[in-house]
């Protein structure tokens, strides 16, 4: 059965931040004249809203989110709003991102093509259940459904704006709200995780204790201190993704050898895969 590859529906940078500017510009033009006090406020939370949904890095999202705020307060428009007022879009933050979830990663996006050959290396069967463990706005979501197209692709989300967001943007995925360390794993074929590197051996010991035996647990750009991959994919933008099979033996990560990906079934053919530390730095 062939499958159409997903559309990109990215715009060429810098486009997605000429479009948050100008937004926030029009909305901030259009509200002033019918006299709305907030009208900088209001364009501000509108062009940040933009950058989370199209900005692919921290950088473009601060960019994005940014320029217009910025170019507002250079213009001296901004002075007719309360200061107190900018406390707003902080509240706004916390809404989104509950204060609990920063013990966990921050909302960096998957890159679109960083799980390429994910389905071959870990030998999933079509209608596997692969979830994303903190799906955050769905871009990690969209990358399991190209790199896995016959699994059924989930996802669980702390917070519930950002988990409403991936559900609209994602209608074949099923997401949930609830916390990726309490939602139970079992039943499911691989995890994927772009996590912080501090919490990666709390991760696989969740995987441990809760995935049947040659289950995955697949990690971009961090490893697991405590013990070396079963296999890795070379990723996106040079970004490794570790892939660690449930049930193996617990061994350090000082092999540099290469080695193959162990197949979940006999039929699969063995993918070439790389191993060894990799060199990654926190976005």
């Amino acid at each position: 059965m062939s499958t159409v590859p997903l559309p990109r529906r990215r715009l060429p940078w810098p486009l997605p931040a000429l479009v948050a500017w100008a937004t926030g510009w029009a909305l901030f033009v259009v509200l002033r004249n019918q006299g709305v006090p907030v009208a900088a406020l209001a364009a501000t939370l509108a062009a940040v809203a933009l950058a989370w949904a199209w900005g692919d890095t921290p950088w473009r999202k601060g960019l994005m989110g940014g320029g217009f705020p910025l170019s507002l307060m250079l213009s001296g428009l901004g002075a007719e709003l309360p200061a107190a007022a900018w406390l707003l879009p902080l509240a706004l933050l916390a809404w989104l991102y509950p204060l609990q979830a920063w013990r966990d990663a921050p909302m960096f996006p998957t890159p679109a093509d960083a799980l390429a050959g994910l389905a071959q290396a870990t030998g999933l069967a079509p209608g596997a259940r692969v979830l994303d463990a903190g799906c955050g706005l769905g871009h990690g979501l969209q990358a399991l459904r190209r790199a896995c197209p016959q699994a059924q692709v989930e996802g669980v989300e702390r917070s519930w704006p950002l988990g409403l967001l991936a559900r609209l943007r994602c209608p074949w995925a099923r997401v949930r709200q609830g916390d990726m360390w309490r939602e139970p794993w079992q039943g499911v074929t691989l995890v994927y995780l772009f996590q912080r590197p501090e919490s990666m051996d709390r991760a696989l010991a969740k995987a441990e204790a809760e995935m049947a035996p040659g289950a995955w647990l697949a990690s971009l750009e961090f490893p697991v201190p405590s013990r070396r991959a079963d296999a890795q994919l070379a990723g996106a933008a040079g970004r490794p993704v570790w892939l660690y099979r449930v049930g193996g033996a617990e061994r350090k990560s000082s092999d540099r050898s290469t080695q193959s990906a162990a197949p979940a079934a006999d039929k699969t053919p063995r993918t070439a895969v790389h191993r060894g530390p990799a060199k990654h730095n926190a976005e």
